[in-house]
């Protein structure tokens, strides 16, 4: 989706014009991708806009950056404070925000030791991910031919942005062939993820997801599904799927910041009951909850 500026950028600790949020070419994390971040939104409620669990998105950028030896130089308190303002300076009622720390300019090499970290927080208008009636319509998924990293090659479960190539490589590869999303395999061919989601699949009655040990990333819209599941009545079970569980499975769906709960019709060419009727019931107390409209979750949504 196309970017639309907004009034300000907060980088090291002032908010300054969009034009301005600049780095140098020489950037050490734009030549080895060791950067942190995460993908976060804001959304329109009756008492203005609130940031959908702001505190346990913070929290997850400070663990990936110890899992990659990066110091933050803000406090988690700070980095909130930060999120809010900027969220507050686009006069926004519903954004997405992208907070990012990386090792700045001043040093060349693999080391990261000797490099400066700097943090910036960015927000803008975005819209659904995979489609505005996604939940009904579901998507196309496939299989990718790119394989989850190893927990010893690159860590998952840290949100480090050269993870992200990997990603990218089955995203563009799905949407050249014809599908919206890829779905990754661990190194043992097993389900992991997708590219930017995490999959919840249903059979005999019970929702899986993969552990993770098959190289998910542990995702915070997945907790959120995993709370309104169990309070549906629903049981939720964290276990190793095999690429042909997904193709008998009852009903299944993705989740994520930026994909919310989407419905999936299909992997690999073979159709799935679409939407599902536990896709349909998750997605419409998640819907009411990130927007304050359900008293249970309303201390997900921390208010600008």
């Amino acid at each position: 989706m196309p970017i639309t500026p907004t009034p300000k950028i907060w980088m090291n600790g002032d908010l300054i014009d969009w034009e301005d949020a600049q780095i140098h070419v020489l950037t050490h994390t734009l030549h080895y991708g060791t950067g942190v971040f995460e993908g976060i939104r804001a959304y329109e409620t009756a008492d203005g806009p609130a940031v959908f669990r702001l505190t346990e998105h913070i929290e997850r950028l400070f663990s990936s950056a110890k899992i990659v030896g990066m110091e933050i130089p803000y406090t988690v308190e700070e980095i909130i404070t930060a999120t809010k303002e900027t969220v507050a300076s686009t006069g926004l009622p519903a954004c997405y925000i992208r907070p990012i720390a990386y090792f700045g300019y001043g040093e060349m090499g693999l080391s990261t030791l000797p490099c400066s970290v700097d943090v910036s927080i960015a927000c803008w208008p975005w819209g659904a991910y995979l489609g505005d009636d996604a939940v009904n319509n579901g998507v196309r998924m496939k299989i990718s031919s790119w394989t989850r990293h190893d927990h010893n090659t690159m860590p998952p479960a840290s949100k480090t942005t050269g993870n992200y190539v990997n990603s990218s490589l089955a995203k563009v590869e799905a949407l050249k062939a014809g599908y919206d999303e890829a779905i990754m395999l661990a190194p043992n061919g097993l389900v992991a993820e997708c590219t930017g989601e995490n999959i919840f699949v249903a059979r005999q009655g019970k929702l899986i997801t993969p552990p993770l040990s098959a190289g998910a990333l542990e995702g915070i819209t997945q907790a959120s599904v995993t709370a309104i599941a169990g309070d549906l009545g629903y049981e939720v079970v964290v276990d190793n799927l095999a690429r042909s569980d997904l193709y008998i499975a009852d009903e299944a769906f993705v989740c994520g910041t930026a994909a919310e709960v989407t419905s999936i019709n299909s992997i690999d060419d073979r159709s799935l009951p679409c939407p599902g009727p536990m896709t349909t019931a998750i997605a419409e107390v998640f819907h009411r909850a990130i927007r304050r409209e359900d008293d249970r979750y309303s201390d997900w949504c921390e208010l600008v």
